[in-house]
C-alpha cells in the first residue's frame, strides 16, 4: 500500500495539475491519523488552488481521524467515506457536509494516479 505521505504528495501533484477538480470547494481539511506514519495532515483548499502540508497550518473546517489504513483504503477508493463512518472507522469534526465533497476530491487524486 502506498505510504500516506505520497498519498499527500499524489494529491498536491493532481491539485497543482488540473486546480478545476476542487472548483467550488474552500475548506481546510484535516487528517489525524494513527497508526503506522500516524500524524497531523492538511488539505487547503482555497479559490486560486489547493495544496496539501505535513503539520497543523491553518485552522480547520473538517477534521478527520482515522487510522492511517483505512485512509490509504479511502484515499485508493477501496473503502466508502460513508461507510467509514457509518462503521465507526472514520469521525468527523466541524463541517461534515465539507466530509461528504471529500470523496469527490480523492476520486480525483485517483483519476491522476491511474
Amino acid at each position: 500500500m502506498a505510504e500516506v505521505k505520497q498519498i499527500f504528495h499524489g494529491i498536491d501533484k493532481a491539485l497543482k495539475e488540473k486546480p478545476s477538480r476542487t472548483k467550488g470547494v474552500e475548506a481546510i481539511y484535516q487528517f489525524d491519523l494513527d497508526g503506522n506514519e500516524g500524524g497531523t495532515y492538511q488539505l487547503i483548499l482555497k479559490s486560486d488552488g489547493g495544496y496539501s502540508v505535513e503539520g497543523e497550518q491553518e485552522t480547520p473546517d473538517c477534521t478527520l481521524k482515522m487510522r492511517t489504513n483505512d485512509f490509504e483504503k479511502l484515499a485508493n477508493g477501496q473503502l466508502n467515506g460513508t461507510q467509514a463512518f457509518m462503521t465507526g472507522r472514520l469521525k468527523v469534526k466541524g463541517n461534515v457536509g465539507l466530509a461528504l465533497k471529500l470523496q469527490g476530491i480523492l476520486s480525483a487524486y485517483n483519476t491522476a494516479n491511474q
